[in-house]
């Protein structure tokens, strides 16, 4: 099963990670190498990134995504949850103000930085985060656009098929 390509954010693309297709749940992780696929998309695995096995990041990951979803249906408890699990510190290096991640447990930090991210997201521009605007469609996404007005997760999928049945309906009268 192919995962919905958004190009969202991190955070919201962690939310995307499971979605339903034709009436039933799909779970992009619990697909071979879905783990590792989205942890390379994101530049968070390889030597560089200091993350353990991918088996050891998925509970923390499908932890996080819940407390995301959660997050954007009004309820930051388990974000917070989440985010208790690291902090990001500041560094002064060679004259530059940079930062650093620090987690409890090395296999938090994905979960860790996709959390931060949504709060970032809500920092800049909360209005901007929206759920698809299709009520079958459990996909999120920030809202890039000129006049801050899209309503659809893509305009490929949901927008097209909201745009035909209204086609539909208008010529059924």
């Amino acid at each position: 099963m192919a995962r919905p390509l958004t190009g969202e954010p991190l955070a919201l693309d962690l939310v995307n990670t499971w979605w339903i297709d034709e009436g039933s749940p799909v779970d992009f992780f619990y697909e071979p190498d879905g783990v590792s696929r989205w942890l390379g998309e994101h530049g968070l695995s390889g030597p560089a990134a200091d993350v353990p096995d991918p088996a050891a990041v998925r509970e923390p990951l499908t932890t996080a995504r819940a407390a995301l979803r959660a997050a954007l249906d009004g309820d930051e408890r388990p974000l917070d949850e989440i985010l208790a699990h690291g902090a990001r510190r500041p560094l002064l290096r060679a004259g530059r103000a940079t930062s650093e991640i620090v987690v409890d447990d090395p296999a938090w930090l994905p979960a860790w930085v996709a959390a931060a991210d949504l709060v970032r997201l809500y920092e800049e521009h909360p209005e901007r985060v929206r759920g698809c605007a299709n009520p079958e469609c459990v996909l999120w996404f920030y809202d890039v656009s000129k006049n801050g007005r899209r309503r659809w997760c893509s305009m490929e999928g949901c927008g097209n098929r909201a745009k035909a049945a209204r086609f539909q309906e208008r010529h059924r009268r």
